[in-house]
């Protein structure tokens, strides 16, 4: 044991990294392979396994941690309600020929099933990008590429998305904070790309604006997805304000409207019993949870092992720059694996006691929104993304190709985020 603690933190760090992505790479769970993480990082920092127990019953009993795992599950069963309900659908459905512009429409479609997180949800907008761009001569490439990129332009700050809602809790800062400050990166995003239809001829697509056509319909089946956010940030509030000493307040605010708007879709999709239990017992909400909670296990672990303590002194030994670590960890594991909550969950608990221990916390905000650009980049570009190979598939389009076009935004956003990230920096400065 004594051998072991003597090898640097960086390079035990480095091996619990390595594990946790061979073992995503090897198909076990998310949630097995934080746990096994977390094992590690005990066995490597010298904690006896009755420490090892205790930190990790520790870490799921705080109220913020089964706070953040009931959010996240009940989104994702708002999410599979929706969809499995006809709701989503009828949404779409509705949408059409509310929209002159056939640009608009190509990518407000992606948009909005990007609203609900939902695995592999490039998909379920694809055929409507092929009815849309298709008659317009748009290449396969394009079309993947157009379907893919708008799926995603909200998961920067959008509050629905798990990584979002794990970023901010590991922080400890407020979500409409990094909602305010993140939320100009979607307009950005959007801007980009359009690049890649640019010149193109798109008057004959499909989508044209029908004027008897109304509003109402699109924008009462967009209800759900409105009552979260309103209903849930003025509840958040109001809680805040009743009960100040409710450290939970704007979580529970969150979780009293996702269960309203729950039932809503229940009810006003005429569900079945049958449909409302196969939602409810769906395996991936269940892993899910289970995978919340071994994040915050092995946020625990790193914490009561010191080996944050450890490899910050390190860094700072070696003077290496925080802004790099911020942007190169989360960028390497987000395309390593395509998953928001992956890079999210293993590297913000490195980077946020590290952010502190340099005397930098009070510029938090800036380097949450630095590393949620970082690590997006990576899970954009990653060709393990899931949303990638589904549209890819669907359109018969050629990697390298799709690549073409993912590169050139992907640059340009992650270049805003960095000038971004000095701006916001000096503004609190």
């Amino acid at each position: 044991m004594s051998i072991i603690l003597n090898i640097p933190a960086i390079v035990r760090i480095l091996i619990v990294f390595v594990c946790i992505l061979m073992a995503i790479r090897k198909n076990i769970s998310l949630g097995n392979a934080f746990a096994l993480g977390a094992i590690l990082i005990g066995v490597l920092f010298g904690l006896r396994p009755g420490a090892m127990f205790f930190s990790a019953v520790g870490s799921v009993v705080m109220p913020k941690t089964l706070s953040l795992a009931v959010v996240v599950t009940l989104i994702l069963v708002l999410s599979s309600s929706m969809e499995k309900g006809g709701h989503m659908a009828r949404l779409l459905d509705n949408f059409r020929g509310l929209v002159a512009n056939p640009r608009l429409n190509l990518a407000l479609f992606p948009a909005l099933i990007g609203l609900l997180p939902m695995p592999g949800g490039a998909v379920f907008s694809a055929p409507m990008v092929k009815e849309l761009g298709g008659p317009s001569g748009l290449r396969p490439d394009q079309l993947s590429f157009i379907n893919y990129w708008y799926r995603h332009i909200w998961e920067y700050w959008w509050p629905l998305y798990p990584g979002v809602l794990l970023a901010v809790t590991l922080a400890e800062i407020d979500l409409w904070t990094v909602v305010m400050i993140m939320w100009p990166l979607t307009v950005i995003a959007v801007s980009l790309g359009s690049l890649s239809v640019k010149g193109a001829e798109l008057k004959d697509a499909v989508g044209k604006r029908d004027m008897a056509r109304p509003a109402e319909p699109f924008f009462k089946e967009l209800v759900p997805i409105l009552m979260v956010i309103f209903v849930g940030l003025g509840m958040g509030v109001l809680l805040s304000a009743i009960f100040p000493g409710l450290h939970i307040a704007k979580e529970t605010g969150l979780i009293i409207a996702l269960i309203l708007s729950i039932v809503y879709v229940w009810v006003s999709s005429k569900m079945t019993g049958d449909m409302i239990r196969g939602v409810l017992m769906d395996p991936h909400i269940f892993k899910m949870f289970y995978m919340v909670i071994a994040i915050l296990i092995f946020k625990g672990m790193l914490e009561d092992s010191h080996a944050v303590v450890a490899i910050s002194a390190e860094f700072m030994k070696f003077s290496i720059p925080l802004v790099l670590i911020t942007v190169v960890l989360p960028f390497i594991v987000g395309g390593i694996t395509g998953i928001t909550i992956a890079f999210v969950g293993s590297t913000f608990p490195i980077i946020i006691p590290l952010i502190h221990s340099m005397g930098e916390g009070v510029f938090m905000p800036a380097y949450v929104a630095l590393a949620l650009v970082s690590g997006f980049m990576g899970v954009l570009l990653s060709p393990l993304h899931l949303c990638l190979l589904l549209s890819n598939q669907y359109f018969g389009a050629a990697f390298g190709r799709v690549y073409r076009h993912l590169l050139l935004p992907c640059g340009f956003l992650f270049a805003t985020g960095l000038i971004y990230f000095f701006f916001v920096h000096w503004l609190i400065a």
